[in-house]
């Protein structure tokens, strides 16, 4: 199986400050460990290109992109969670680059798969709004991009402990992206609730799967087989796009479930498995997880897995 994976040291530079959860060290310990499997040195490097500007707007409002270009080179915040630096315009541009790299290599059969490790994640960002850490939304652009490019169809999973409002929103009217999102409910930012199903033609294209506080290996494994899996299926998609976030962890600080490091093997498994049958192509991107060991353990459980 050949993986891709879309890295760029840039995003080490993108500064949330000292105390931020969202930091450096989460792609460095990412790193250091997967430097010390056997696979990583036959996964395939990406140095992924910058987003062209006008791609953002693929996604998000020409309002967005006018405040989001004024950030070049400064230092502050979009809100109390999502500050930048002088080089988060860069990363944030990298960072979005790499989807549409990424699936520009699949597309060219350089590789068969991909996974972005990038940081700032995206799946917070909504169309009119940078918020929850995220600048750019990486996943819908990635995404937007492939409705450009005749693809018909993408699957956006969503497994990182918080619902990825800017996602949803994005595609809400949509049915040619197919949004599902498994999340501790009721938890921030607040929205994901089990009614939330799309509107126009976009309704009953968007699944959202609330999880309670504690929610486990089990009750995960449970919803997958039984509703995303079959939900894949049924849409049949060229391209699954995963929202990977690993926050969902036991052992994560921001939240409270209590997800084992295997439990994202299983969920990969399940998903190729769903992908093989249907001949869909494969895109991770990282989004949450902030206890270091528990992120680094848990993003090399899935990479193994998407590695074969």
């Amino acid at each position: 199986m050949k993986l891709g994976y879309a890295y760029d040291d840039t995003f080490l530079l993108h500064d949330t400050g000292t105390f931020h959860p969202e930091s450096p060290q989460r792609l460095e310990s990412i790193l250091n460990r997967l430097h010390k499997t056997s696979y990583f040195k036959d996964m395939h490097w990406i140095k992924p290109n910058k987003l062209p500007l006008e791609l953002i707007e693929s996604v998000h409002n020409h309002r967005h992109r006018e405040r989001f270009s004024v950030i070049q080179g400064k230092r502050g915040s979009f809100d109390g969670d999502t500050p930048y630096s002088e080089s988060s315009f860069d990363a944030a541009l990298l960072a979005a680059g790499s989807g549409v790299d990424l699936v520009n290599k699949i597309r060219s059969n350089e590789i068969e798969s991909g996974i972005a490790l990038v940081r700032p994640p995206g799946h917070h960002a909504e169309t009119g709004r940078s918020m929850g850490f995220c600048l750019l939304n990486n996943i819908a652009i990635t995404a937007g991009y492939l409705l450009t490019q005749g693809v018909e169809k993408v699957y956006i999973l969503d497994w990182d402990v918080h619902h990825g409002n800017g996602t949803q929103e994005i595609f809400y009217d949509s049915d040619k992206v197919f949004f599902t999102s498994l999340h501790q409910y009721p938890y921030y930012p607040g929205t994901g609730s089990v009614h939330e199903k799309g509107e126009g033609k976009g309704e009953n294209f968007t699944l959202n799967i609330p999880l309670a506080m504690g929610s486990g290996d089990k009750e995960y494994l449970h919803y997958f087989q039984e509703t995303v899996v079959p939900s894949m299926l049924e849409f049949q998609p060229e391209y699954v796009l995963i929202s990977a976030g690993f926050d969902g962890h036991r052992r994560d600080p921001l939240a409270g479930m209590n997800l084992s490091t295997n439990a994202f093997a299983e969920f990969t498994r399940l998903i190729l498995s769903a992908t093989k049958q249907i001949g869909a192509k494969t895109v991770s991107f990282l989004e949450g997880g902030y206890d270091l060991d528990a992120l680094a353990e848990s993003v090399e459980a899935h990479i193994a897995v998407l590695a074969g």
